[in-house]
């Protein structure tokens, strides 16, 4: 198939200006730091390279699923391809007027979590600490999540570790942050482990097969909150 454009594996910005921020730009960027050609790309998608080159113009209409394939082939959120980075640039987004940081109570804290959600667990594993995303269910006042036998996020009973999770508002220049010390506890019994498995947010969020339940039993916990006057 002879292609028109560009060098496959090259900057391709569709709009003349190299340094544009364009989906076409974030795809070729993308493509570079992974190695890839368009026809790699477009292998990957599942389509053909003229209509790889088609969408990342991104006029007029789209098909989004197409987009979705296309995310999965760059191995990056799909938001990110459409918009842009997440993380506003430096200098992007001042700070607040007059900030305000301050400490939130225990139950302050708990009411901040709900009742699951997306944090991060940190365990003293080898040389250094490591610290992993997780899908997370509040029960009682424990922290819930899953893992496979054997992961990493896998901790033994009685282990030390440590449950952050946040909220940032960057419009509102507001956010909060919840921060556990606790120690982990297998949980085996079987009834616990359906009635967890129905609750609203208790599907691994990655995938997979992850069959061991650990409760986060709070030792501490702590949180604070920064807002605007």
């Amino acid at each position: 198939m002879h292609d028109d454009g560009p060098r496959p594996g090259g900057p391709d910005t569709h709009s003349g200006s190299p340094h544009e921020d364009t989906v076409a730009t974030r795809c070729a960027v993308r493509r570079e730091q992974l190695g890839l050609t368009r026809e790699d790309v477009a292998r990957r998608a599942g389509m053909s390279v003229p209509y790889l080159s088609q969408l990342e113009t991104f006029g007029g209409d789209f098909d989004p699923a197409a987009v979705i394939r296309l995310a999965a082939a760059l191995d990056m959120p799909y938001d990110e391809l459409v918009g842009g980075p997440r993380e506003a640039a430096p200098g992007r987004q001042p700070a607040g007027a007059s900030p305000l940081l301050a400490h939130l109570t225990e139950d302050e804290c708990w009411q901040r979590l709900g009742t699951h959600g997306i944090g991060r667990i940190g365990l003293a594993s080898g040389p250094a600490p490591v610290i992993l995303p997780v899908n997370f269910l509040v029960d009682g006042r424990t922290i819930i999540y899953r893992t496979g036998t054997g992961d990493t996020a896998a901790a033994g009973d009685g282990e030390q570790l440590v449950f952050e999770a946040d909220h940032i508002d960057e419009h509102l220049s507001r956010g909060w942050s919840v921060l556990i010390n606790g120690t982990a506890e297998r949980i085996t019994d079987p009834g616990t482990v359906e009635s967890l498995a129905t609750r609203p947010g208790a599907e691994p969020w990655a995938g997979g097969k992850r069959n061991l339940w650990i409760r986060v039993r709070p030792g501490q916990v702590t949180g604070r909150t920064i807002r605007t006057r």
